[in-house]
């Protein structure tokens, strides 16, 4: 059975990836309304929130191999 503090850490760790697409799609979009630059500030924001979404893929992949690890040296 999942505990409450193990759905708040999944539900974080969604909304950390949403935000890590969302927040640079959006500054793009403002940065060409402001800068009558469209499209080019949407596409730098969603190529960067791009990179920060597999950026943050490696790091979560990374904690849980560690994890995992730990989990399997207890059980020997």
């Amino acid at each position: 059975m999942r505990l409450p503090e193990e759905y708040a850490k999944y539900l974080g760790l969604g909304a950390e990836i949403a935000a890590s697409l969302i927040i640079p799609i959006s500054l793009g979009y403002l940065v060409d309304i402001f800068l009558n630059t469209s499209p080019y500030g949407v596409l730098i924001g969603a190529v960067l929130g791009i990179g920060i979404f597999f950026t943050l893929i490696f790091k979560i992949a990374q904690n849980f191999g560690k994890k995992e690890d730990q989990h399997l040296e207890k059980d020997d």
